[in-house]
């Protein structure tokens, strides 16, 4: 049977500087019609470059210097740009990581989804518009008529990569390729995702290449595992295998990564001082409009307490709340109820003065939209420590301790955030909050865009500076499993409630809320 797609020694460079840079080394595979390949390594490994490679989609500094990329019978590296436009969407589609960056912000939802169905299924505006409706139903959306009326930044990521993945489907490709598309999603809405690429695999015949750093995920929709390292292929196999017996070190290294919630990286107990808590706190984020009803606030009366140290799970699907309440509790979003910070009362953002601003510091899911591209590391860093007086009789000093506290060189004082991998934008992003050296730091889906072993560098740098400092955490997160290892609570929210808050050695307690239950059936099992 002829391979949906198929690579024979195909070999990148990237040029860089004075030489050139290999980023793919020989790499051979075959994805057989209705197959998932899954592709797993670490940040930098070569995973993206390949996507982009079959999309025939690469920067201008690569240069291909071996080796053919077939799509069925057609070779992919021959066709020029207009017979590629043909083919993306039409026979080959994808499936972005960030859905924020593939969707038009000025664009209605419902628009973007009808032209990709009639560019690449030649249907009508009312045919298209009727099979956009139903393809957003079967993703689980709400109210789907009332979401393709909306703006990209009116949704949740979650809505809005649920929204790609029921696209990349309904254009009816031979081949899928997903690029890490469940990273910004919940572990339910993760699991209703995979549900749905199970029914339609099987329906429709679609094969896909599904790129993806965790592992547990991969190991249950994948056919087949190929593992990266370095640009070349160093481990192929079945996926019913290949985590439970790794014969590659680099294999061994991605699965003794993997969170297990019976592995506990925390074991003291948080002092009684209340350090923060929200009182009754609910966010509403439009207004009234004239003849139409209100919409429903994103969080509703949400009450819960911080202790100096502690560490605070909040977890949930998305659409939740979590990120209203971080967005609350830093005065990015107003809100309604009060704050208590260390006893002292804060009922709106402009309560929020240069002290609490100090002490209550935020690091961003996303390192790329929180880092200012035109500034150096050290420029970064300068302004916290000149705005809160943290460093300013040495600064020069004062940015090196910090990058040395998270780990990086001094030198990355003067590299610009491109020149920075994903987790150590991350770092800096971390290294920008403690330059306040606050006492509560939220952490705001931090871990998601990282592979399974960055992600436990990061946790570990998390875990030591709390040693350090003192600093108690708010840690908003989908892995249940991550959460497990290193929360002394968890506060569980759904559709804008807290519905449990309990100690995080109570979770399998036969008292918690369903949903709670839900949330920890649908969570991966640790592979290995």
């Amino acid at each position: 049977m002829t391979a949906v797609l198929s690579l024979r020694n195909y070999t990148l460079d990237y040029l860089t500087g004075s030489r050139p840079l290999r980023v793919l080394q020989d790499i051979t595979l075959d994805i057989a019609p209705g197959e998932v390949l899954g592709l797993v390594g670490e940040s930098g490994s070569g995973k993206s470059t390949l996507a982009w490679a079959i999309m025939r989609h690469l920067p201008k500094n690569a240069r291909e210097l071996s080796g053919s990329i077939r799509l069925g019978d057609t070779d992919l590296r021959s066709l020029p740009p207009r017979e590629l436009t043909r083919i993306r969407g039409r026979r080959i589609g994808m499936v972005f990581q960030d859905p924020s960056t593939a969707l038009n912000p000025t664009l209605t939802v419902g628009r973007q989804v009808m032209e990709t169905l009639v560019n690449n299924r030649g249907l009508g505006r009312r045919e298209a518009w009727d099979l956009a409706l139903e393809l957003l139903g079967h993703v689980e959306l709400r109210d789907p008529e009332a979401l393709m009326r909306r703006y990209p930044h009116e949704i949740s990521g979650g809505e809005k990569q649920r929204i790609l993945i029921a696209t990349a489907f309904g254009c009816r490709p031979e081949l899928i390729v997903f690029d890490e598309p469940t990273t910004a999603l919940d572990v339910i809405t993760g699991a209703r995702i995979l549900d749905l690429f199970a029914r339609l695999r099987a329906e429709t015949g679609v094969a896909a290449l599904y790129i993806s750093h965790d592992l547990a995920l991969v190991s249950r929709v994948a056919d087949r595992v190929a593992v990266m390292k370095k640009g070349q292929l160093v481990e192929e196999a079945p996926a019913a295998s290949i985590f439970a017996r790794p014969a590659h070190e680099e294999t061994r290294k991605l699965v003794a990564a993997v969170p297990r919630p019976e592995n506990r990286l925390v074991h003291d107990r948080p002092g009684d001082r209340v350090l923060l808590a929200a009182e009754a706190v609910s966010v509403r984020y439009t207004r009234r409009r004239l003849f139409r009803p209100p919409p429903p606030p994103a969080t509703r009366a949400v009450g819960f307490d911080i202790k100096a140290g502690e560490i605070l799970g909040i977890v949930g699907e998305s659409g939740s709340g979590k990120s209203s309440i971080a967005r609350a509790l830093t005065g990015l979003a107003d809100f309604s109820g009060g704050i208590r910070f260390d006893g002292r009362p804060i009922g709106s953002a402009r309560d929020m003065d240069g002290a609490y601003r100090r002490a209550v510091q935020i690091v961003f899911q996303h390192p790329d939209g929180s880092l200012n591209p035109r500034q150096t590391v050290g420029e970064i860093l300068s302004r916290p420590l000149k705005l809160f007086g943290t460093g300013q009789a040495n600064l020069s000093a004062e940015i090196g301790r910090l990058l040395e506290q998270v780990r990086l060189p001094a030198a990355y004082a003067t590299r610009w955030p491109h020149q920075l991998s994903g987790g150590e934008k991350q770092r800096v992003a971390i290294a920008r909050a403690f330059a306040a050296r606050p006492s509560l730091v939220i952490c705001d889906e931090i871990t998601a865009p990282l592979d399974v072993s960055v992600q436990a560098s990061i946790i570990e740098l998390l875990l030591a500076l709390r040693a350090e400092t003192g600093a108690a955490y708010l840690f908003i997160t989908h892995d249940i499993n991550l959460i497990r290892q290193i929360a002394h609570r968890i506060a569980v929210m759904r559709r804008g409630e807290l519905v449990d808050l309990l100690p995080i050695d109570a979770v399998d307690a036969d008292h918690v809320h369903p949903y709670t239950r839900d949330l920890m059936a649908a969570s991966p099992t640790p592979v290995g």
